[in-house]
């Protein structure tokens, strides 16, 4: 009976949704929603139920610019009183309003980050304002830390520091940190963003245990242990000391997570979840991955070698010793079929929908394509930025289905995902040597 019901309902409910459509048309012919190709289902692709695979036709350069105009102008509506931003503490995650929570490092690092990379400045343009206060809010933050802190804040119980990890507050605001000097921009003092930078490394280093993750994981703790090496990588790339024992470590870890012979991936640390685990995988390894990739390419040219294969044996013809190349053509086997997997729509689905981790693992699985010089990222790009503009919310906001629910936090990630593109010479920067 209910199955004949709702059978019966069916066409009520799509005349519905044609009126509703032709109405949303006429009082927004302008937004990001008003794609300029046929429209897929927005309910199947948040649910995970509809293929990311040729979403490229929905990317266009008109959509991209009104989606990110739309959520920037959302994120400008949202910071808080003192610049920062927040998501909300874990207890309350039904709370959607964002001013109605406290600012937290890890947030307002991943605004700060999408201002940045979408080309706001801190002395002009459009949102140099926002961006300025949301740095300001950092800088002060880590500032006021105690040495003897395991932390770089005392705002404890967020919706990120319980699904990712303790630590993410310094492990995201380093990243921003290094993004900022990377850039060279005026109106900003480069010894003070430079000392902060290394109070949040030596944050992320003594955070490392003996296997190489961050301590007080969270929920998709593997996801936070990604990220620190990213952060840490990046902050090398921009001149900060890092241990190098300690970085290596961070990429073991990641390289550990996944067997390239039987493609098999440990998601103990990832809550079960598959695309947590490999997307951080692909991470780890992407710059050892393009480095072992450009030595097998320069023994080739200068006769060392008669083939292009990337094998620890060509690796030793390339000059490495022995156990660099085992561990080089590892990277670069556990890079190529972790990328491949990570794109796989069963491992897309995540969690079964989106919250901020998937878009999260979207994002850590793209820019280490670009920071490994791959020729698949386009691809990656294309079909990816069309599932995300596919479920952009009408008031310009992106915002989780499950765990981190976040608009902020998770408008931030999108927009960055969006905007890669904008970022591709620091994150190829990144994987140099």
């Amino acid at each position: 009976m209910k199955t004949k019901t709702i059978f019966l309902l069916f066409p009520v409910l799509f005349a519905g949704m044609v009126i509703f459509s032709m109405i949303q048309d006429e009082e927004y012919p302008e937004t990001a929603r008003t794609l300029t190709t046929t429209d897929g289902c927005v309910f199947m692709t948040a649910m995970g139920e509809q293929s990311s695979e040729d979403f490229y036709v929905y990317k266009t350069d008109e959509n991209i610019e009104l989606a990110v105009r739309d959520g920037l102008s959302w994120l400008e509506e949202a910071q808080l009183p003192n610049g920062g931003y927040g998501a909300g503490s874990h207890s309350r995650q039904d709370i959607r309003d964002p001013h109605a929570v406290k600012a937290d490092p890890a947030t307002t690092a991943m605004v700060a980050m999408a201002y940045l990379r979408s080309g706001a400045t801190i002395s002009s343009g459009t949102h140099s304002n926002q961006l300025k206060k949301a740095t300001e809010y950092l800088l002060r933050t880590v500032e006021n830390v105690n040495p003897n802190d395991q932390y770089i804040t005392d705002v404890r119980g967020t919706q990120i520091q319980t699904k990712l990890g303790q630590n993410i507050d310094a492990v995201l605001t380093a990243q921003y940190l290094s993004s900022l000097l990377d850039r060279k921009m005026k109106g900003i003092d480069k010894k003070r963003v430079q000392k902060c930078l290394d109070i949040c490394v030596k944050k992320i280093e003594q955070g490392t245990d003996a296997s190489g993750k961050q301590r007080g994981a969270g929920w998709a703790g593997v996801l936070q242990s990604g990220l620190a090496n990213s952060a840490l990588e990046s902050a090398q790339s921009v001149g900060a000391e890092v241990d190098e024992e300690v970085l290596e470590r961070a990429k073991e870890y990641q390289r550990s997570n996944y067997n390239a012979d039987t493609n098999n991936v440990k998601t103990e640390d990832g809550a079960g979840v598959m695309l947590y685990s490999v997307s951080g995988s692909v991470r780890g390894t992407a710059k050892d991955a393009r480095k072992a990739k450009e030595a097998i390419e320069k023994a080739k040219k200068e006769g060392a070698l008669t083939d292009g294969e990337v094998t620890a044996k060509n690796l030793q013809k390339a000059g490495y010793s022995e156990s660099e190349a085992i561990q080089y053509a590892t990277s670069y086997n556990v890079y190529n079929a972790a990328k491949e997997t990570a794109q796989q729509d069963e491992v897309l689905n995540g969690f079964g929908n989106n919250g901020g981790e998937e878009f999260l693992s979207f994002l850590q699985t793209g820019e280490s394509m670009v920071v490994n010089q791959d020729n698949d990222w386009r691809k990656w790009y294309d079909n990816m930025s069309g599932r995300i503009l596919k479920i952009q919310n009408e008031d310009g906001s992106w915002n989780g289905h499950h765990c981190i629910t976040s608009p902020v936090f998770c408008t931030a990630s999108s927009l960055l995902l969006l905007t890669v593109e904008n970022d591709i010479s620091f994150l190829q920067k990144v994987g140099e040597e």
